[in-house]
């Protein structure tokens, strides 16, 4: 595949980011819950090009059908009669759904959506071959479902202490190994005790209200300290923490790859289970999460049931930065005297419109320096399951984000998406100097412990 380099806008460079104070997307769908005919969506886009340097495909092979624009056109055509299997599947199944087209358009094409009613017809027509079925069928059978996820983690375990990861890891044995199980090795963060997070945290006085925690799929087992860190901080600014059981997936991993009902029948799951739970805001603590659950008023449009709770739920959900850079801090921060360079993750500053957020926490904390990434809006690959789905693209990807990291100089990388943390870690030159890989929630908890805080969750 040819490759070149194509200009790529950075934030801040005078594009139009149509969002709202709440993080969401002004006048995205109209009226709570409402959507259009695919054919209708199609049709907003006048083909500007705006869209071209903003899409990380296109940037990477220079292709029309690779860029937004070009994927549209094929979606036309699709309408108009040809069949969605070769050119129009090929290039669907490789855009990051990143959203980064959606800010850059001055038309305000919803391509999110155009993406996701088209995978969709991809899936139903059957046009994918008996192995990719498999593959997608394997990675969805785990990846949304905690309690097997859990069984794989002990696995995973198992395998470290064994010595067994590091002689799959030889080059004679790992070259014979299906690119799937390398990708997976390599993603797998370095796994340490899980850490439990009570049902409930009380808030310094005076309150500042309830919230409820969203605990994730992948978050919850694999970065569980991530969810203890965001109690706690939360806990500290005067937030009482609820932690409702039974939770699974938000439904994010199923909703971006076009399985909208498995989807929804998670979106529902999460519905009831934060109507139950009393809380005034719905704090989540991945983008990718927080973005599919702002957006359950259009995945839940349709259910005579739920459509009213989904658009009541996703109107009271709030990613973490977002919350706390709104309300203010409170608790004294202690010095960290560190440098951090600051990850966008996509479902974050696109999905949401939330990048000055995160930012703004960070500063806040004495001694630690802020330092930007170079094509800050480029997607790091990782993309929900597309690095398990597209590889080659993802590692290309990965590796150019990882060198952008690893010329700032800094310590630690800071994002607010798991799967970047593990994606851009696992693309990092082995040559380059120790990084460590942190959320924001960790960092922010990292400087309250300092001020005296403690760790008790």
């Amino acid at each position: 595949m040819a490759r070149r380099a194509a200009p790529h806008a950075a934030h801040g460079d005078g594009r139009r980011d149509r969002t709202r104070g709440d993080g969401r997307r002004d006048g995205a769908h109209g009226a709570p819950g409402g959507s259009r005919p695919l054919a209708e969506l199609v049709q907003d886009c006048v083909h500007c090009g705006f869209c071209l340097p903003s899409c990380p495909t296109y940037v990477l092979t220079g292709e029309e059908a690779d860029s937004p624009r070009g994927r549209i056109h094929l979606v036309g055509q699709v309408l108009a009669g040809a069949p969605i299997a070769g050119a129009p599947q090929l290039h669907l199944d490789r855009c990051l759904s990143c959203m980064a087209c959606v800010t850059a358009c001055p038309s305000g094409v919803r391509y999110d959506e155009i993406v996701e009613l088209a995978r969709g017809r991809v899936a139903a027509d059957g046009v994918r071959g008996r192995a990719e079925r498999l593959r997608r069928w394997a990675i969805f059978a785990l990846f949304p479902h905690p309690r097997r996820l859990r069984v794989a983690r002990v696995a995973l375990v198992a395998a470290d202490r064994s010595g067994l990861r590091q002689m799959l890891r030889r080059p004679g044995v790992a070259r014979r190994l299906p690119d799937l199980v390398r990708t997976l090795d390599a993603l797998a963060p370095a796994l340490t005790a899980v850490e439990d997070v009570p049902t409930f945290l009380p808030g310094a006085e005076p309150s500042r209200g309830r919230v409820g925690l969203l605990t994730g799929c992948v978050q919850s087992v694999l970065f569980s300290e991530v969810n203890a860190a965001t109690a706690r901080v939360l806990a500290a600014e005067g937030f009482d923490v609820v932690v409702p059981a039974g939770q699974g997936c938000c439904g994010a991993l199923s909703s971006h790859a076009g399985r909208e009902r498995e989807a929804a029948e998670m979106a529902r799951r999460t519905v009831d289970c934060f109507a139950a739970a009393g809380v005034d805001t719905v704090v989540v603590n991945a983008a990718g999460c927080g973005s599919a659950m702002k957006e359950y008023a259009r995945l839940l449009r349709d259910d005579p049931r739920y459509a009213q709770p989904a658009a009541e739920l996703a109107a009271r959900t709030r990613d973490f930065s977002e919350l706390l850079a709104a309300a203010g801090t409170r608790a004294p921060r202690g010095r960290l005297d560190v440098a951090v360079a600051y990850h966008d993750a996509c479902h974050l500053a696109h999905a949401q419109g939330i990048r000055d957020a995160p930012r703004a926490l960070l500063e806040e904390i004495p001694g630690l320096e802020l330092r930007e990434i170079a094509e800050p809006d480029l997607c790091c690959g990782s993309a929900g399951v597309y690095n398990l789905l597209e590889i080659d693209t993802a590692r290309e990807l990965g590796a150019r984000k990882a060198a952008g990291v690893a010329a700032t100089g800094a310590d630690v990388l800071v994002a607010a998406n798991p799967g970047c943390l593990m994606q851009i870690r696992a693309a990092a030159d082995p040559g380059s100097a120790p990084m460590t890989y942190s959320h924001v929630a960790e960092v922010l908890d990292a400087s309250l412990r300092a001020a005296g805080h403690g760790r008790s969750a």
